[in-house]
This record gives C-alpha cells, structure tokens and sequence, in this order.
C-alpha cells in the first residue's frame, strides 16, 4: 500500500457491498462517535489488514482488531454489530497484540452462519480511531473485493482555530426523551443542543429512527428531520457523560421561549376563484401598503476551471467566515441591546452553522482538488439544501433558507462586493425567497413590504419580517419572479392578495389608509402621557409590561401610568450562577428610578416549566409547563425566593413597589409567601411593606380568586398562561396557536369571575398578559371590571385612545351577554360590532 508518512491508502479487509458510516444501524458508530471510517456487508468469512502495521490489541471475544500503520494512523476493525454478547463463538483469531503484520494478512476468521444467525448486523467496520488527524477520502462505495482500494487517508495539518476534540472514552450513559421543540429540531433549537453538548467533554449523539448525528453538526441534527414530539436517543460517552446527559435531556425535552412573538399558523390551502390581475401568497406578517414592485436576485458565480492552490483559497474561504462571524456578532449585540430575543436566537443559529464541520469538511474537501472557495462553499451549502428540502418537513425545508443566507453572506465577503441593494424607500421587493440578512438590510434602506415566491409562514424572515412591521407574502409563486419590475401594486398581506394591477383609485384608497394610520398614531403618541378616561369618567390605568430598566425608562418617556409587570427573570438568564442581593437590589431601584412617580410591580422570579437556569438544574420533566415553576419552584428553593424578597425590602420608597407572586393556585401558598416576606423585613429592620399581589394565570386561581383577594392587595389576570391552560392547547403547538384565543367565552367568564371576587374585598384586579394589547378587548376587560391594563410599551398610547372612545357604562351592559356566546370568533365578531376599530 502506498504510504509516505503523510498518504496511506486503505485496502478493503473484507469482501462485499460498502456502506457510508451514517447508513449503519449502530448510533455509536453512525455518529462518527468513535471515528470516521466506512462499513461493509461481508460475504467472505476472513478479515485481512487493510495495510501494514502493529497489532494494537485484540478483542478478549475475538471480534474486533486494531491495527496502528507506520504512519500513525490507528485503525479499528470491527466485526458486525453486536458481537461482543456472541463472547468468542464463531471467532478464530490468527494474530495477537504486538505482532507486527503485512497489508492483506489474515486477522482473524469467523462462521459466516452462526455469526449472521446470532448478532444483531453482520456489517462490519473499518474506523480511524484518531481521525483528527486525518482526513479521510473513500474511494468506492461500490461492492469490493479483498485487498481493492477502499480509503485514503492523509494526514491534517491542524488549525489552531479550531478546538480540538475531546476523545469519547470511559463510561457511557443514554436515554430516550421527547423533542419539544415546536417544529422539532430545526434551526434554532439545533443550535442550543449544539451549545449545550459543546459543554462537556463527553461525546453527545441523538439517534432518530434508522439514523444518528453527532451533536458537534448542526447540519447533521437538521438532516435527521425529527419533528415535534419525536422520541429520540440520546448517547453520551466520556468523564462528564451523565451530566451532559440530563443536559441534554433539558435540552430538547424543552421548548423554545416564543411567546413574545408566536409564530402565525399556515392556513390550509383554500382553493380560491381566479382573479385577473391577483397572485394570492399566504401571510406571514399582516399589512396593507402600495408601492412599486422591484424584483431582488440572488448572487451569481463566475465560472470556475478548478486550478487554485488549496492553501490559499482555505485561507481565503476563513477570512471571509470570520469576516461574516463579525458582522452577525454586531446584529447580536444590536438585538441584545434591543432585547429582541427572536433576533438573537437567529443569527446564533447563523453563527453556529458557520462553524458547523459538515459544512466546512465538505468545502475544505472541494478546496483540495483544486477548486475555488467561492465554488466550494456554494457547493457544500447547496448540497446540504437538497438534504433538508428531500426531507418531509415543510418546516425543515424553510430553515435552508438559513443555509442558503450564509452561502450568500460568504460569497460577498469572498468576491468583494458591496452588502448593498440599490433599492429606493418605499419598495416593494419580490425575490424567490429573502434571507434574515436580506430583511435586516432591506428594512435599514426603508424597504416597505416583502412579496417571495417561496418561504413559509414560520420562516425566520417571517419572524423578523413581524418584528419590524413589514407586510410580508410569501408562497406566491414563480409568477411573481415575472413581473415587471417598478409597477405600482397593492400588498394586501391581510387578505394574503397581491393586485399586480390596481386601479388609480385603490391605490389612493391604500395610500390614504397608510397615511390616516401613521397620522393617527402620531397623535395617539402626543397624547398619550394624558390620562385614560372614558367618556362617562372612569379612570383605567394603562402600564406597561417590561423587562428592565431602559425598557422602563422608554416606557415613561412614552406615557406608562406605571409597570404593571417587571419580569425579573431578566436578572437570572444567561449567567453561570445566581445575582446576589446587591445586584438585585440595585436594578429593582434602577426600574423604580426610572419610572419617576409612578408605581412598579415587580414579578418573582418565574422560571422553571420552558425557562431554565444553567445553575439550577431541575429534572427533566415530561410536561414542564405543568411542572416545577413560578411559584412552585420559588418553594422548592427557598433561598431564591428569600434573596429576591430582601432586595424588593430595601428599595425606595417602598409605596411605590407591589410585589407580585406567578402561578399561585391556592391561599396557603399567598399566605407563606406573605409570612415570609414579614419575617425578612423584621430582620431588616424595614417597618413598611410593599403591597403583595397575586397573578391569576391558572383556572384554579381565577375561581378562588375571592378567597385569594381576602388576603392579597391586588390581582393581575395573565391571559397568556390562563387560555392555555383553561382551554387545554399549547400556545406554541403550530396547529393550534390560532385557536388559543383569551376572548373565548370559558376566559372571558374566569375573567369576571375573577374581578367579582376581587370587587367583595375591595380590591382592583388588572391584565398583563397579551390581551390588555389587543384593542378589541379594551371595552370587555373594562366592562368585565378591569382597572389596569399592563401593555407593550409601543402600545401605551393606542389603548389609551382606545379607552377615551368608550363608554364604560355601555361596556358593562354589553360584555355581560358576550359570557353567553359559542366561541372566540363570535366575541370578536360582536366586540367589532358593539365597539368598531378605526381603519
């Protein structure tokens, strides 16, 4: 076999079909867990050295060989799965450790029929035990016959950018879990497994039905196509295994936080009657706009002769990743310092793909036979498209959009072009499907809506298309490609219709829409530090919802009667270990100081169920949004609770701070609470207390909301959590978000039962969830007996111009009969009626 200290090419050690190593049924092998390497399905009953070299060592039951060849290379042989539990029967071995042996030498032989009989696989292996050190070529994947070239292996030149890998060795652990993830394990949350196993020293795998990935590729988690409620296996091999285990179990057992920006549903196809002049597409960010049409195209290559030298185009292939890697880091520290959470857990996505080895392996390899880096980057990105576009998963089909956004980012680096669209404010852009980076350029230049031939309702664009207010249409079709481009048109993304020919007068009819909108919430903003009264003279406070300080600041700039919910879970997230008092203690100051005069209620930590804490890890729970968090959690580990509580005590002046407990669900635990935080503040010293509420988002709290109003000093009603729970759906599950409605008749009615209660102690009862946001639902929570409506800060001063255009008498009549009617849609429908939204 040729080898020269550096090359060494393998010869095929049995006869038979050739596998690739991800088509073996065996996870430990699949996943490249103990190698890269190759499988076949012998058909001869000897096993011969592949190459030349010294007998490391020889199974004790006889079914596996390594061998370490002259040039470094150790090399596993392994005959079929499962044969350990065989303990030697059927095995012969011909050699033993230490010997030295030629290149297609017998090792050992083996009863083809009592093997084949009693293991699990008679498919056998040839593993490169310490592949980072090589890089492996196959050279068939056809049948072969013994001693036929089968790999060749040569050896890596390390870049010391990349980190090494920590061999697999020692103790092993591995249990099944269910993917909560909705969509299952797409990008995002391929993302966190990737992060969460790159934690650990141990190697991490998840085997899916017949096929397995190591965690370190985030291509390769994509590629398995496991949906949402999936049961997968998680195998863990190294020091750490259990720990990385339980971790990972977390992980995916977990959903993703997007409650603040849930995804829109996918509407079944509607068989529509043709239209002339009409595409229709299906919404993924609501709008209505007109403006010329201008059609966006993607990158092209110049062609390529493949005479390059690798060296330089790898060198040039990395400057540009880390080229893109600064610029998506500045779009992270630009969403984190907005908080955009969706934003953020995007381009992490986008940075760990770039750092993904399937990608990078594959365009290195391209790379070394002499082509371009700009060819072998779009080669390896489009090859990995096709893999999760043949998988049946429309969702998984939308996330290579993300694959082919990092092809584009890339090729610009590497070609030098400009990240610029010559585009004009006020364009409408078509494009057969637009990336995240797309939108974040094309909103910056004042882009006015999206139309795309492609994409999906749940596509990152879409999210961040929602996020900053830009109509969006996607599915379209190839039609839209062919427009001309600058004609005037109509983006209905409402009614999911884009008039490619629109009359002069509908465009002035959309114009002037647009206009009276903007216009409308200009003065909703100049008025909007004015009290909320309605028009028979009741008071209704309008607060808003916020996670810290500046959000505070924005908010009291922007009208906020106050904060009707500090979610202090903001302190806790995204750290190794827990703020102490002090820390605390100074951002609650931080949000009241921010606030001037006006009150601050301030939420207990409310993590556990789909929010977890690296330093407080919980078990693994089946349901966990049913399990251990808010208030439950809070006993389970007092010291928590007691920390936050002691710096809630000092703040100044304690007026103006409420306290307020999550997922309460009877009186003894408002009673605990109550008897501890007296306890504390003698121990403080502190003579006043701040008032002490309690969040009803839980249909049990809502019916013993009397009882709970006897001894709290407020009740704020959380629609979010209170719909799912009383109507039984997951707010996150993409087939029912549409239907988790809180002005379905069973809410509106824990609603009023929840402010009667409230009433017979004097007490006042507000909304913090989604619902104080929704316009239409402003004159039924007055009308119901809601007196504070806690809303994103954008929206302080809409709901109070809303709250000025009712009359709360009116709106006590009629909300009473709305308790009585079929379902949400036909609240709706009446609340439009009763009290119109302006256009």
């Amino acid at each position: 076999m040729h080898n020269n200290n550096n090359d060494l090419t393998l010869s095929a050690p049995l006869a038979g079909p050739v596998l690739p190593l991800r088509s073996v049924p065996d996870p430990v092998f699949a996943t490249g867990a103990m190698g890269d390497g190759i499988a076949i399905d012998p058909l001869n009953d000897t096993l011969h050295a592949p190459c030349a070299g010294q007998v490391l060592q020889v199974a004790r039951t006889g079914h596996a060989v390594t061998l370490r060849a002259d040039n470094g290379a150790e090399v596993l042989l392994h005959l079929g799965l499962d044969t350990v539990g065989l303990k030697g029967e059927g095995f012969h071995v011909l050699v033993q450790e230490g010997q030295r042996v030629s290149a297609g030498q017998p090792l050992l032989r083996f009863d083809l029929d009592y093997v084949a009989q009693h293991c699990r696989s008679l498919i056998s292996l040839l593993i490169l035990t310490n592949g980072d050190a090589f890089d492996l070529r196959p050279l068939s994947l056809s049948p072969v016959k013994v001693g036929e070239p089968l790999l060749h292996l040569t050896r890596r030149v390390l870049d010391p950018a990349r980190p090494p890998v920590t061999e697999a060795l020692g103790e092993q652990a591995s249990a099944r879990v269910k993917v909560a993830h909705r969509g299952g394990l797409h990008a995002r949350p391929a993302a966190l497994v990737r992060q969460c196993a790159a934690g650990f020293a141990s190697q991490s795998h998840l085997t899916f039905k017949d096929k397995s990935a190591p965690c370190t590729s985030l291509v390769a988690l994509m590629g398995l196509g496991i949906g949402e409620q999936d049961e997968v296996q998680v195998s863990c091999q190294g020091a750490d295994c259990q720990a990385a285990l339980q971790a990972l179990l977390k992980t995916l057992g977990t959903a993703l936080d997007t409650h603040a920006h849930p995804a829109p549903v996918t509407a079944p196809v509607i068989q529509r009657p043709a239209e002339d002049g009409v595409l229709h597409g299906v919404c993924a960010a609501p709008g209505l706009i007109a403006g010329p049409l201008l059609r966006l195209d993607a990158l092209q290559l110049p062609p390529d002769h493949g005479q390059h030298q690798p060296e330089e185009q790898r060198q040039a292939l990395g400057a540009a990743l880390e080229q893109v890697r600064n610029d998506i880091r500045q779009t992270l520290e630009q969403a984190r310092q907005r908080r955009d959470q969706e934003e953020q857990d995007i381009f992490n996505a986008h940075l760990a793909l770039l750092e993904d080895p399937t990608l990078l392996d594959a365009a290195h390899a391209t790379i070394a036979q002499g082509r371009a880096a700009t060819h072998a980057w779009s080669a390896a990105i489009t090859e990995q498209c096709q893999v999760l576009q043949q998988l049946d998963s429309p969702l998984l089909a939308e996330r290579a959009n993300d694959l082919r956004d990092l092809q584009q980012r890339v090729l610009r680096a590497l070609l030098g072009e400009t990240w610029h669209y010559d585009l004009p404010p006020g364009a409408l852009v078509a494009a057969e499907e637009l990336t995240p980076s797309d939108l974040l350029q094309l909103s910056a230049q004042g882009v006015a809506g999206l139309c795309m031939a492609a994409g999906g309702a749940t596509s990152h664009v879409a999210i961040l298309a929602r996020g900053k207010g830009l109509p969006c249409l996607v599915a379209l079709g190839q039609e839209i490609l062919h427009v001309d481009s600058g004609r005037q048109v109509v983006l209905d993304a409402d009614g999911g219709r884009l008039e490619l020919a629109p009359s002069p007068q509908r465009l002035q009819q959309v114009m002037h829409a647009h206009e009276a909108r903007q216009q409308r919430r200009a003065v909703q903003q100049q008025q909007a530090r004015e009290p909320a009264l309605t028009q028979d003279g009741l008071s209704i406070e309008v607060a808003a919802n916020v996670a810290c300080s500046d959000e505070a600041r924005e908010a009291h700039l922007g009208g906020a009667d106050g904060i009707g919910l500090l979610r202090t879970e903001f302190l806790f997230v995204d750290r190794q270990h827990a703020p102490d008092e002090a820390e605390q203690r100074q951002a609650y100051q931080a949000v009241l100081d921010a606030m001037g005069d006006k009150p601050v209620i301030i939420r207990t930590i409310d993590v556990g169920g789909d929010k977890q804490l690296d330093y407080l890890p919980l078990p693994a729970e089946a349901n966990p949004v049913l399990g251990l968090r808010g208030i439950r959690l809070a006993q389970a580990r007092p010291e928590l609770l007691d920390q936050q509580l002691r710096a809630l005590l000092q703040v100044t002046p304690t007026e103006r701070c409420r306290v307020m407990l999550p997922m309460v669900t009877e009186v003894a635990e408002l009673l605990q609470i109550r008897q501890r935080l007296d306890a504390l503040a003698s121990e403080l010293g502190v003579s006043q207390r701040p008032e002490l509420g309690v969040m009803i988002e839980v249909p049990a709290a809502a019916l013993m909301a009397e009882h709970l109003a006897e001894h709290a000093d407020f009740l704020s009603i959380g629609t979010n959590d209170l719909s799912q729970y009383t109507l039984a759906m997951d707010r996150d599950h993409a087939g029912l978000a549409s239907r988790v409605d809180a002005l379905h008749p069973a809410l509106l009615r824990l609603i009023a039962q929840t402010c009667t209660g409230a009433a017979r102690h004097g007490r006042w009862v507000g909304v913090c969830g989604a619902l104080a946001s929704d316009p239409l639902a402003t004159p039924v929570l007055i009308g119901l007996g809601v007196s504070e409506l806690s809303v994103s800060p954008p929206q302080v001063g809409e709901i109070k111009d809303r709250v000025r255009q009712l009359d709360a008498r009116q709106c006590r009549q009629l909300s009473q009969a709305l308790l009585d009617l079929p379902g949400a849609a036909a609240v709706r429908q009446a609340c439009a009626q009763h009290w119109p939204l302006q256009p």
